[in-house]
């Protein structure tokens, strides 16, 4: 069950990330340079559903593992900036093969 919890936050924080960078790379500048504000919408949509999905599964990881609040906090300011839902990612990715390696 842990794996799985851990399993499932990893794949939502990279498309979270994926999300995030589509929305500012992408989205942002089709409405803004090309007056195109259904692209913010819809990828606006998706990215804050999956925010929402990184929050919860932040938390259910955090209760599971027990980490400390240092922890908890950093994940989730990661989750505002560009680039960093993925070193998460890769930092979940090493506690599932210590997790897997144990089984």
């Amino acid at each position: 069950m842990k794996l799985r919890i851990l399993k499932r936050f990893r794949f939502i924080a990279f498309w979270e990330g994926v999300s995030y960078l589509l929305l500012l790379g992408i989205a942002m500048p089709l409405k803004y340079l090309a007056g195109y504000p259904q692209a913010v919408t819809v990828v606006g949509w998706a990215h804050g559903v999956l925010f929402i999905l990184y929050c919860a599964a932040l938390l259910q990881a955090s209760l599971t593992f027990k980490w400390p609040l240092k922890r908890s906090v950093l994940y989730f300011v990661a989750s505002l900036l560009p680039i960093a839902p993925f070193i998460v990612e890769r930092r979940l990715q090493v506690d599932q093969d210590l997790i897997s390696e144990g089984e």
